[in-house]
């Protein structure tokens, strides 16, 4: 099962190949994805994206994860997160939205394993 690629991305919506929903924070990952509610795991701008952002992703069996962090990446990343996808044998970038979309895709063109969580505005 591959990884959908994102259709389109601009300010505050994205697309995902396969759904009819538009995301403004989506998490993707072969098979699937869905919206990124940060209310989940409260997830805020700073300190950022958590493991419990990435978990849910994580589980689906990747072998890269890409992290989207907005338009102006205004959403943090700590060090302990990128150590935790580390740990877990996973290939982590992390990249402004816009180049994390063009990276995700070009994975998901490769055959990768891949998934991500972006954050579509600031």
């Amino acid at each position: 099962m591959s990884s959908p690629e994102i259709a389109s991305l601009s300010w505050g919506q994205m697309k995902v190949q396969g759904s009819t929903k538009i995301y403004k924070d989506c998490k993707v990952w072969p098979g699937g994805s869905r919206a990124w509610d940060w209310r989940e795991t409260g997830t805020e701008h700073s300190p950022g994206v958590q493991p419990s952002d990435v978990e849910e992703v994580v589980k689906k069996g990747v072998q890269t994860l890409v992290i989207g962090r907005g338009m102006s990446e205004a959403l943090k990343v700590p060090a302990s997160t990128v150590e935790y996808l580390k740990k877990q044998g996973i290939d982590v970038r992390v990249l402004q939205t816009e180049q994390a979309v063009k990276e995700y895709n070009a994975l998901v063109a490769q055959g990768v394993r891949v998934g991500g969580v972006f954050h579509s505005t600031c």
